[in-house]
């Protein structure tokens, strides 16, 4: 089986600038005065015994002012990592969208570019099924720049169930897991009174401990982790990630899969060790982000109507995580932990904490609704989606982007 490994990384101005109005929002990206998590992982390649694959990395900045120096920098990353592997590493960068989008443009494909951005989680990760559906891959193997490789025989695993028939349905994604530097797999428990209504991560610990934590070894599940996903081309050519939901994304796709019909299981034996910087969004930040991705998702569902090719989906499909953030409580849940989590920033003194706590409860309401129709929305993406997918399989196109991606 034909498969490659696609690995984001993303950068962000230098420290003493740190971000600015305007910049992307991730997680942890790394600053340009600084190499990251990047080289490690590249690293941790050495570990496997299976090595048949191709591995691109997403060079991803913050603002097209350090694109350029972003691909630089990966290159330079890449450049030294290859000196000690024979794995083929590849990069793909803001240039190779350029050359991908005036390519499409000049062979009739022009109504498809906006499809294909290096900007936003789910944009990026489409980047990812993109790429892998011209190296003409089976499957995409999904993992990220924070995690190290620690199994030899990760990639065996990766492709044991990926396409084959298990039971009578066909495995169209596999989800691993991820274990902490200490080789847990739970989300770390803490104990702030605000949680006692957005308990996620109990929530979560109990959806693990169901799927990763028992037998068998392949089984359906609710939620997956997108940095450690294998998602057959059967699905990669017909479901994209969703550019509507800032993040969570993972999550997201896994719902868009059985809303059109395909299934994704978890391999209880497919683990990656992540090891991300310390998170430096404050709490009531971190809480926004959570509260517009699920009333995203909620909508979405709420949003479903019945069609011959689809499957309805609901809150009690995706079990106690997502499912109990998918259902009509959401609103008391996140009143509660917002007025909460007020009450905690006050008695610490800080007002703006407060402040912004109790304002998240006013913009779950509002501008964390959507303005469309989220299903009706996904639907049409899927049929665009669908048809870039036959656009770029076209010998004559698909040739000339290999091109570009191979270098």
């Amino acid at each position: 089986m034909k498969v490659n490994i696609v690995v984001p990384s993303y950068w962000a101005r230098v420290s003493e600038y740190g971000w600015r109005h305007g910049d992307a929002v991730y997680d942890h990206p790394t600053p340009m005065d600084n190499d990251g998590t990047l080289p490690r992982m590249l690293q941790s390649l050495d570990v496997l015994e299976d090595k048949d694959f191709k591995l691109v990395i997403i060079a991803v900045a913050t603002t097209g002012d350090i694109e350029e120096e972003v691909e630089k920098k990966v290159a330079g990353i890449i450049g030294k990592a290859s000196d000690s592997t024979d794995i083929d590493v590849l990069m793909f960068g803001a240039s190779q969208l350029k050359q991908v989008h005036e390519l499409m443009l000049k062979m009739g494909g022009g109504e498809y570019i906006s499809l294909l951005e290096l900007k936003g989680y789910s944009n990026v990760r489409n980047l990812c099924l993109f790429v892998s559906h011209v190296l003409g891959s089976q499957a995409a193997v999904l993992i990220d720049d924070d995690e190290v490789f620690e199994d030899q025989g990760f990639m065996g695993k990766a492709k044991e169930f990926i396409g084959k028939e298990i039971s009578g349905r066909t495995v169209n994604g596999v989800a691993g897991y991820y274990l902490r530097a200490d080789g847990d797999y739970h989300a770390k428990i803490e104990s702030d009174p605000w949680m006692k209504y957005w308990d996620k991560n109990e929530r979560m610990n109990e959806a693990f401990d169901d799927i990763i934590g028992i037998g068998p070894r392949l089984k359906e599940t609710p939620f997956v982790f997108g940095g450690n996903m294998v998602i057959h081309s059967d699905l990669f050519t017909v479901v994209p990630f969703d550019p509507g939901i800032t993040r969570g994304e993972d999550i997201d796709y896994l719902i868009n899969a059985r809303m059109f019909g395909f299934s994704l299981f978890l391999d209880n034996q497919l683990s990656i060790k992540h090891l991300p910087p310390p998170k430096s969004h404050p709490l009531w930040m971190r809480l926004k982000e959570d509260i517009y991705r699920f009333v995203f998702e909620r909508e979405k569902i709420n949003s479903q109507e019945g069609r011959s090719e689809m499957t309805l989906v609901s809150p009690v499909d995706l079990g106690s995580y997502p499912g109990r953030f998918l259902e009509p409580d959401l609103d008391e849940k996140i009143e509660g932990s917002c007025n909460l989590l007020s009450g905690m920033y006050l008695k610490n003194g800080d007002t703006v904490g407060s402040e912004e706590s109790l304002r998240n409860i006013e913009l779950a309401r509002t501008d964390a609704v959507p303005v469309s129709n989220p299903f009706q929305d996904l639907c049409e993406l899927q049929e665009r989606w669908k048809g870039l997918m036959e656009f770029t399989a076209r010998e004559g196109v698909r040739s000339g982007l290999r091109k570009i991606i191979e270098g």
